[in-house]
């Protein structure tokens, strides 16, 4: 089984940062973030390949400097990014995911301790096309009230909030299908993952979801996001044995 990075997004929530590194080489206590992927991915034995996509052209370029004559115990591939889209760069490695039954597709830019064993079972046993990581908490940055009648009665600093609707994180299992479907559109300029293919697919039933539970999950939009959040970041951290 193979996992594919996408590390190729202008990183327009990360400037001014972005302007000179990509989001994916964000540092976290002296490691880029996509170094915690990388090493996370390869504590699954099933995981044999890791293809990370890229503007190689560009800032991407310091991703590949990075791990050029790095030892990370599985081979790591670079493709180039076509800007064709989240779902359009799969189209373009489809040779290499040839044979491949199921891949993990993981955005650059999560942070997060997903059991991909158990992820993995339930994509099987759903019969599946794709598995979305997804949480129903999450543990606010502000503080919240209860108010009664205009008065507040109490305060709950920084609560863990059960969500009305499953968040989905960027991180899934993949069938080879999918890669059928975004051949399907491949006229389009642009192929969104979401929008183009996974919507469709929902409403067949084909789509499965992953609750993380009570492992932590984070969207590393910029270093000030990190800035904000030490504690959850190096309590992922710890979650992936890192």
């Amino acid at each position: 089984m193979k996992a594919v990075i996408l590390a190729g997004g202008k990183g327009t929530r990360g400037k001014p940062f972005t302007n000179y590194f990509p989001k994916a080489m964000t540092p976290i206590e002296n490691m880029p973030l996509i170094d915690y992927i990388i090493k996370y991915l390869n504590s699954f034995d099933f995981i044999k390949e890791i293809i990370i996509i890229s503007d190689y052209n560009g800032l991407g370029g310091q991703i590949k400097n990075y791990y050029i004559d790095s030892k990370n115990g599985k081979k790591i591939t670079f493709v180039q990014d076509t800007q064709s889209g989240t779902a359009g760069d799969l189209l373009h490695i489809k040779d290499k995911l040839e044979g491949e039954k199921e891949f993990v597709l993981w955005f650059a830019d999560n942070l997060c301790a997903v059991d991909l064993v158990k992820m993995r079972k339930v994509f099987k046993e759903k019969n599946s096309s794709a598995c979305i990581a997804t949480r129903t908490k999450r543990k606010e940055e502000t503080g919240f009230a209860i108010v009664k009648n205009g008065i507040i009665e109490e305060f709950k600093e920084k609560p863990i909030i059960k969500l009305e609707l499953s968040e989905c994180l960027g991180i899934y299992i993949l069938g080879k299908e999918i890669i059928t479907q975004i051949k399907s559109k491949s006229k389009q300029k642009q192929i969104n993952l979401s929008f183009d293919i996974l919507e469709k697919l929902s409403k067949e039933g084909k789509i499965s979801a992953f609750d993380i539970d009570d492992r932590e999950w984070i969207d590393v939009e910029s270093p000030m996001i990190l800035e904000r959040n030490q504690i959850l970041v190096k309590k992922i951290i710890k979650q992936m044995g890192l």
